[in-house]
């Protein structure tokens, strides 16, 4: 029988060695199983490093294999797999695909992860997105948040001495950039701002806006869109949605005294790049990709501007691990029958063993790792010498998600920025991510080339995503 578990008959003495240091035998029911890890970005070399503790300490995990899945494919991937059975047993997540994963996803065992201590470890946005219904569905080990990227050199010859706080002073940031020649061409824009199809991540900009002007977005519970408004508010009728899509694009309205972008311009981060751009907003991952493409590029980061400096609003992109709900093993069956694992010798304990992983990667370790034997319950603790969460951050070099990690990294230059902006993130329920990004660049669009108003292009926008959450 070919299985990625194999409960062992009778009982098994296991002697535990960790850390170099050998450890007393406890006679328990033994089981070994196999577990897989998915995810599109990090390289195997980070992940078996992480990895290879755990699997030297716990004897019921025979091996733990990761591999790297190509971005541009790899959520079709894990749908395919997952649908044939063949899936791994753990997989990176959008914070905006838990809607679309929900059925194919196990919740943490409140044994091994439970409310409180989840929300006691990690940001806010990771609550929204991953603590649903008092249940824990994935864990992640980083939080990105938008950032400023600057370039320090276009800021030097415009006389700005430092990085806007608040939209005002980025407006006036931006006409101080912009340099625009006798027949109207933009040749130097104060910021990549105001499009949907040549602007890196406008969707996400927007909303950070929506967010800012605290628009009422969506209900997950209820299926509702709300952000076109009005909203009454002290008996006045207020449009959030409608300023920020307006404070959007007339970065792209050659009438506004603000104009420094428009469709014709270079995608925003090859801009950039080039130097041609004064500001863009963009995720901690960039820096390294700017580093790489143009080495003596003058530039910096810092936090996203505001409209409130009372209620700060920061918007999250990132990955989260999650725990596939059912596995298809091979039964033996002549007839090649596939089942679906459901005792508590096969599939509790597969979803067992790879909730203790997630919790190893992500929580903090404390100096120990416990590990437990799902058949006869036992416990016990074991001595840890690395937090693999603060090991993965140093080897990748991404913002913390984890609160007591933000504190060690909030002085560093280019992380600190981004970590700290994860303290302020706010999310908003979108049924089916790629879809809603298509719908709000349309929306973008259709104001930038003057088909709709804002308020008419809003409205069809709510009305269209409303349509997903049916």
């Amino acid at each position: 029988m070919k299985t990625k578990i194999g409960v062992l008959v009778g009982i098994l003495g296991i002697a535990f060695i960790f850390s170099g240091c050998s450890l007393v035998k406890q006679e328990q029911p033994g089981y070994k199983l196999t577990l897989e890890v998915w995810g599109p970005f990090d390289d195997t070399r980070v992940m078996e490093q992480l990895i290879s503790r755990y699997k030297s300490a716990n004897p019921f995990v025979e091996d733990i294999k990761y591999r790297k899945v190509s971005y541009t494919t790899y959520k079709q991937d894990l749908i395919n797999a997952l649908a044939s059975g063949k899936g791994p047993d753990i997989f990176f997540i959008s914070n905006n695909w838990v809607p679309s994963f929900a059925d194919k996803i196990a919740p943490a065992p409140g044994a091994i992860l439970g409310e409180q201590e989840f929300r006691n470890t990690f940001v806010d946005t990771v609550l929204t997105d991953f603590l649903i219904d008092q249940k824990v569905l994935g864990a992640p080990l980083s939080v990105d948040s938008l950032g400023l990227y600057y370039n320090k050199d276009l800021f030097n010859a415009a006389g700005i001495t430092t990085a806007p706080t608040n939209w005002d002073e980025f407006r006036s940031d931006v006409a101080k950039m912009t340099s625009i020649d006798a027949t109207g061409n933009i040749t130097q824009a104060g910021a990549a701002l105001g499009t949907a199809f040549n602007v890196n991540r406008s969707t996400d900009i927007l909303s950070l806006l929506m967010l800012q002007k605290n628009t009422r977005m969506s209900d997950r519970k209820g299926g509702s869109v709300w952000f076109a408004g009005p909203y009454d508010v002290s008996g006045a009728s207020t449009h959030p949605g409608e300023e920020a899509l307006k404070f959007y694009t007339e970065f792209a309205d050659s009438r506004s005294p603000y104009y420094t972008w428009n469709p014709q311009m270079h995608y925003s981060i090859d801009s950039f790049v080039e130097g041609k751009t004064g500001m863009m907003f963009n995720y901690s991952f960039r820096v390294d990709e700017i580093k790489k493409k143009n080495p003596k590029l003058n530039f910096a980061v810092a936090r996203v501007p505001q409209f409130s400096s009372d209620k700060p609003v920061d918007y999250p992109n990132y990955y989260g691990l999650v725990v596939a709900a059912n596995k298809f093993y091979d039964t033996g069956d002549p007839d090649g029958v596939k089942k679906t694992a459901t005792s508590v010798s096969d599939n509790d304990l597969r979803l067992h063993e790879a909730w203790e992983l997630v919790r190893y990667l992500t929580l903090p370790a404390n100096g120990k790792v416990t590990l437990s034997n799902r058949l006869s319950g036992n416990a016990k603790d074991f001595p840890m010498d690395v937090d693999p969460a603060e090991e993965y951050l140093k080897s990748t070099g991404r913002p913390a998600a984890r609160r007591d990690l933000i504190e060690k990294q909030k002085s560093d230059p280019f992380l600190g920025p981004f970590a700290l902006e994860n303290l302020i993130a706010k999310n908003w329920y979108q049924p089916d991510q790629e879809s809603v990004e298509t719908i709000l660049a349309e929306m973008i669009d259709a104001v930038n080339k003057g088909n709709a108003t804002a308020s008419a292009a809003l409205s069809s926008a709510a009305s269209r995503i409303g349509k997903l959450m049916k």
